[in-house]
Parts: structure tokens; C-alpha cells; sequence
């Protein structure tokens, strides 16, 4: 099993001492004339995958739908959030060969956590080619912690029922919105998507083909520490991965000026 990664522990107890954990996300889009142009939007950090934190509502409904957990037998240092596939980010992903940013500013501990990487996005309910090839991508970056019963045991569409199970109702709803970005004077031809709806099925078929999970495989970190004015610290780890190895490597630290 691969160790975790050197700014791990670091990151995550700012990220439990934060009163808040919202990211903003920086992908690429093109303009009409296919110059790259930055997009930017506050996402909300949903644990490192695959391995939420799991509401008392979330478990129950898992266990009363007949879904369950899967065993905890993979860890990773990825980023995970939740998406709906009708958004324009998902496009751009795709479009910029899954490069992403994401930038923490964590007022309560003075640090500013930038990260760099893939994302890679699953949870479509047809699999298929794209959704295999993001799973095979996340692979890499997941290591087994358990034992080869339990991780025979683990699927991934239970997973991605998991993080939907992690929302509430109102949130599970807001999957069967009218698609993003129209105009509102345009009414949905179907007719289940409208808003302030909650869902309690976990499977909802129309809720669940919108709804998606990007996981981000990082590439770079870098930490700007700022609760002392006086003595700024600014930190970069990079990944340098082994030849001809899928996702095995070593995180190198370099101290930068601020």
C-alpha cells in the first residue's frame, strides 16, 4: 500500500478545524473564437474518495433501501465533489483533456491550499466507454486497505449511491431541476423537472442520470501559510510519477518565497 501523501494530514486537519469547506474550481473553456478562457465556481468538498463523511440519514437510508455500505477497503489522497452532468464544467473537462484547479481558503487556520490536477467525472448510470475509462483513471490513484473478499465486495455504483444518499432530499431534488443555464422562460418539455423537489428513492432514474461525481486526481499542491504575517510560508509538493507505472511515484517538496 502506498503511503499517504506528505501534505494529507496537513490539509485535512485545516479542513476539520475550517467552519467551512467550499473550494472554488477553475476549469478551461473556449470562446467563439477558441481562445481558452477560465471558468470559476464554489464547490463543496465531499471528502477524499472514496470515503465521505457519512450523515446519520444517509446511512439509514442506505440500509432501509437494501443498498448498504461498501467495505472500506480503498483510500486515496483525490479530491471528491458532486456534479450535475447537465453543468457546463463537465463539458469543458472533457474539452481540456480534465485539467482542473482548485483553490481552498481556509480563513481559520490562515492558509490558502491550491491544487492542481485531473478530474475525472463518473456515475452514469448506462456505463459505458467514458465511464469506464474515468474509473480506470480514479484506479490509479486508489489504494487497497483491506483484503481481496472485501474488496471483491465493493462496487462502484454503490459508491456513487453513497455520495447521492449523502445529500438531503432538497439537494437529491435539485437533480431533477430544469437544466442548467436556460432561460427561464423556456419550460422543461418533461415534466418531472421543476424545482423544490425532494427525493427519497436513492434510485430515482431521472435524479440519478443527472447526478455525477468528479473525483480529482492531484498533481501539484501548494500551500500559502499566512497566520503568521510575519513569517509567511509558502510550500509546493509535486508528484513525480515512476516510469511505466500507473499511479505509482513520489511526492517531491520544495520550499518557495512567498
Amino acid at each position: 500500500m502506498a503511503p499517504q501523501a506528505p501534505w494529507r494530514s496537513l490539509f485535512q486537519s485545516h479542513l476539520t478545524q475550517n467552519s467551512s469547506t467550499s473550494f472554488t474550481l477553475s476549469t478551461v473553456d473556449h470562446d467563439s473564437q477558441n481562445r481558452p478562457v477560465p471558468r470559476s465556481r464554489t464547490c463543496e468538498f465531499r471528502g477524499f474518495w472514496p470515503s465521505p463523511q457519512l450523515h446519520d440519514q444517509a446511512v439509514e437510508a442506505l440500509n432501509s433501501q437494501g443498498i448498504g455500505q461498501n467495505p472500506a477497503v480503498y483510500e486515496s489522497d483525490m479530491i471528491s465533489l458532486t456534479t450535475d452532468i447537465r453543468m457546463e464544467k463537465v463539458g469543458q473537462l472533457d474539452s481540456s483533456r480534465n485539467v482542473v484547479e482548485g483553490l481552498f481558503w481556509l480563513a481559520d487556520a490562515g492558509n490558502q491550499w491550491r491544487v492542481k490536477g485531473e478530474a475525472f467525472v463518473i456515475g452514469d448510470p448506462k456505463g459505458g466507454a467514458h465511464e469506464a475509462a474515468a474509473r480506470k483513471e480514479i484506479q490509479t490513484g486508489m489504494n487497497v486497505t483491506g483484503n481481496d473478499a472485501d474488496v471483491s465486495g465493493w462496487s462502484w455504483e454503490r459508491q456513487v449511491t453513497t455520495y447521492f444518499a449523502n445529500h438531503s432530499p432538497v439537494m437529491r431534488g435539485s437533480f431533477k431541476n430544469p437544466s442548467p443555464g436556460q432561460p427561464r422562460s423556456q419550460e422543461p418539455v418533461d415534466p418531472s423537472l421543476k424545482l423544490g423537489q425532494k427525493v427519497d428513492d436513492l434510485q430515482d432514474s431521472v435524479a440519478r442520470a443527472n447526478f455525477r461525481v468528479v473525483v480529482i486526481r492531484p498533481s501539484e499542491i501548494e500551500r500559502l501559510d499566512l497566520s503568521d504575517l510575519q513569517n509567511v510560508r509558502r510550500v509546493r509538493w509535486t508528484f513525480v510519477p515512476e516510469n511505466n507505472t500507473e499511479g505509482q511515484g513520489e511526492w517531491v517538496e520544495t520550499e518557495l518565497w512567498p
